[in-house]
C-alpha cells in the first residue's frame, strides 16, 4: 500500500458534503480521509471564506476540493486552503455538471491535460500539503485507453502522484449529470489497469461501491477506493470502515450512540443561530433497513425543519428509532 492515508475516503459531493456532514461521518470513523464540497477558486478568494470553506479540527483529515482552471487562481486559493489547515488540495477534474463546463472546469478539463498540468503545477509551488486530482476514465467520444494513460502521465509530470479516477466516462453533450450517475457502464478493469502501469502513482477508485466487501475487493487492484452515494443513503456502513479496512480493535459504535455523540455538536449548532434541519438532513438514512426508520425519518422530515424546531425533535427522533419513544412522539 502506498498511501495508507488514502485507503478509504468518502467523495466529494456538491450542496452535501458541508461540514455538518462531515462532522458527522467522522463520529463513524477516524480514519477515512474525508472532502469537502467543490468550491470554485473564485469564491475562496472572493467570497466569504469561514462560511465556505472553514470547518472543526474534529474533521481531519480533510481535504479542501477546488475548481478551476486558472493557474495563478488556483494556486491562490490552495494557498488559502493551506493556511485554514486543510490535509490536502483536491482539484476537481471530474464533475460533468452543465455549470461546471460553463466555467470551463470538472470534466471538460480531462480534454486539456497541460492546461490541468499547469494548474498543478502552479498550485504545487504554492503550498506544501499534497495537491491531488479527481477525474474521469473519459469524457465524451475521448474514450480509448491512451488518451487516459497520457492524461495521467501529463499531470503526474506536473508533480501529482495521487489521482482519484471514478471509473464512468463523463458524457458531456447528451446526457444530464442524473443519467451520467448510472450511463455509460462502470470500467473498473481500466482503472486496474492504469495501476498496474503505473505503480510509482496512488491510484485511488471511485464509482458505483456500495459495500466494505467490495471496497476489500477493489483494494486487492488499486491503492484506495472512494465510497459517493452509499455514505449518504445507508451512512451506518461508516461505522465498520476503522475495523474492516484499517485493523483497528475499537468497537463499532451503534447508530443511537453516534446520534448521542452528535447532540452537542448540533446543541451548539443551535446556539449559534442554525437550524436544525441543516444537520439533521445528513442523519436520515442513519437506520436503513432497521425496524423503525421510517418514523425516525418521518418525525425529523415532519417536526425538524423551519427555525423553530430545537434539540428535542432531534432527542424524541432516536428515542424513536431506539424504540424508547417520549410521550410526545409515542402517538406516531
Amino acid at each position: 500500500m502506498k498511501n495508507q492515508s488514502h485507503r478509504f475516503c468518502i467523495a466529494p459531493m456538491m450542496d452535501w458534503t458541508d461540514r455538518h456532514c462531515r462532522t458527522f461521518h467522522r463520529l463513524m470513523t477516524r480514519h477515512a480521509r474525508l472532502y469537502t464540497e467543490m468550491v470554485t477558486a473564485e469564491a475562496v478568494l472572493h467570497g466569504d471564506r469561514a462560511r465556505l470553506i472553514g470547518f472543526g479540527a474534529e474533521e481531519r483529515p480533510l481535504a479542501l476540493q477546488l475548481g478551476g482552471s486558472n493557474p495563478a487562481k488556483l494556486a491562490e486559493a490552495a494557498a488559502v486552503g493551506e493556511a485554514f489547515g486543510y490535509d490536502e488540495i483536491n482539484l476537481n477534474v471530474g464533475c460533468p455538471s452543465p455549470r461546471v463546463q460553463e466555467g470551463c472546469f470538472g470534466a471538460s478539463l480531462m480534454a486539456e491535460p497541460e492546461l490541468v498540468a499547469a494548474c498543478v503545477r502552479a498550485m504545487s509551488a504554492a503550498v506544501r500539503i499534497p495537491v491531488t486530482v479527481k477525474c474521469r476514465i473519459g469524457i465524451d467520444d475521448q474514450d480509448t485507453e491512451a488518451d487516459l494513460t497520457r492524461f495521467v502521465a501529463t499531470v503526474a509530470d506536473a508533480g501529482v502522484t495521487t489521482f482519484i479516477v471514478h471509473a464512468r466516462k463523463a458524457w458531456l453533450d447528451g446526457l444530464s449529470p442524473k443519467e451520467n450517475r448510472e450511463v455509460p457502464p462502470l470500467d473498473y478493469a481500466r482503472v486496474y489497469r492504469l495501476k498496474a502501469a503505473r505503480p510509482d502513482l496512488t491510484i485511488m477508485l471511485n464509482g458505483g461501491i456500495e459495500t466494505l466487501e467490495a471496497c476489500a475487493e477493489h483494494l486487492a487492484h488499486v491503492d484506495g477506493v472512494m465510497l459517493g452515494r452509499a455514505a449518504y443513503q445507508t451512512p451506518y456502513i461508516l461505522a465498520g470502515v476503522d475495523q474492516a479496512l484499517f485493523g483497528s480493535d475499537v468497537p463499532v459504535p451503534a447508530r443511537g450512540e453516534v446520534l448521542e455523540r452528535l447532540l452537542p455538536y448540533v446543541r451548539r449548532h443551535l446556539a449559534e443561530g442554525g437550524r436544525l434541519n441543516s444537520v439533521t438532513r445528513h442523519i436520515l438514512g442513519l437506520y436503513h433497513g432497521q425496524p423503525r426508520a421510517r418514523q425516525f425519518r418521518r418525525h425529523l422530515s415532519e417536526h425538524g425543519v423551519g427555525d423553530g424546531p430545537g434539540l428535542d425533535v432531534l432527542t424524541d427522533a432516536i428515542a424513536l428509532a431506539e424504540g424508547r419513544a417520549s410521550s410526545a412522539v409515542a402517538a406516531e
